[in-house]
């Protein structure tokens, strides 16, 4: 007990020596250790990290009733479990280095270009448009297309699988990288913003048994790069010429012009009040009613 108390006074005696570069490294380590659960949680390490939990509780047990052959297999086997975690979490641990080094800390702790984002949203009405219109116009003549809009979640990894476009959004570029027989229409197209990337890019499969055995590849890849990534994929079909939007892991079928604009402004990131206080802004402004 009285050690205990001896502790207790030796921390508050140390509590008024703390200085601010200690408060900024508890910070600092907090957001670390937050960050590193976030990243755990959202993929297979989580998974992983209760499989390692259920091996140190046996670890301890063996430990308790001195199993020592146990213990002599952990000791030599530690070191080769380390590197298998390693490779097992390889595609994980890449992608969250790379996140890190594409990461804008400074701006996402002052954000100086807020107001324009807020107007604009993720990406613009006129993006909309071009993308709704092409794919319209597309469907009318049964030309398939593949058009992968991004989110938060990068797409870099099934960009670097096509040919870099890198050029602004319009339906008329759009439906001619979807033409039959052109270098570019086979594959899908990333935009990014108000700008395609890249097209003839790769995407991964669905697994899912559930889809309908109507969907084809092109379906089947729409919906599997939405369960991959937050990305919203618009599908046209080349036997029907219907349209199809897949997010989340599913897919809705059959959606007109106006109903695949609705769905696109619903991942715009555009706030409605924000862009409707612009909107009378300029009107009076200009004089008008």
């Amino acid at each position: 007990m009285s050690r205990g108390l001896e502790i207790i006074e030796t921390y508050l005696s140390r509590v008024s020596g703390v200085r601010w570069t200690d408060v900024v490294e508890i910070i600092i380590i907090s957001f670390l250790l937050y960050n590193i659960l976030v990243w755990i949680k959202n993929t297979r390490a989580w998974s992983l990290l209760k499989g390692i939990l259920v091996i140190a509780v046996f670890i301890l047990i063996a430990a308790y009733f001195e199993m020592n052959t146990i213990l002599w297999i952990v000791q030599n086997v530690f070191g080769v479990a380390v590197t298998a975690v390693v490779v097992i979490l390889q595609p994980e641990l890449r992608k969250a280095v790379e996140e890190l080094g594409r990461k804008n800390i400074v701006s996402s702790i002052l954000p100086f270009e807020l107001g324009k984002n807020l107007i604009e949203g993720r990406f613009s009405d006129k993006t909309i448009h071009e993308i709704a219109r092409a794919c319209v116009e597309m469907g009318k003549v049964k030309t398939g297309a593949l058009i992968v809009v991004e989110q938060n979640d990068s797409l870099t990894e099934y960009e670097r699988t096509g040919i870099d476009v890198d050029g602004i959004v319009t339906s008329q570029l759009l439906i001619n990288i979807f033409e039959h027989n052109t270098p570019l229409h086979d594959g899908a197209v990333i935009v990014r913003g108000n700008r395609i990337t890249s097209a003839t890019c790769y995407l991964p499969l669905s697994d899912n048994m559930g889809l309908s055995k109507e969907l084809g590849t092109r379906h089947r890849a729409g919906v599997g790069i939405s369960e991959a990534t937050d990305s919203l994929t618009i599908i046209v079909s080349e036997e029907t010429g219907k349209i199809s939007v897949a997010y989340n892991g599913e897919i809705e079928r059959n959606l007109s012009g106006d109903a695949l604009k609705e769905k696109l402004r619903t991942i715009q990131n555009k706030p409605e009040e924000e862009s409707r206080k612009r909107i009378l802004w300029k009107g009076r402004s200009k004089g008008e009613k």
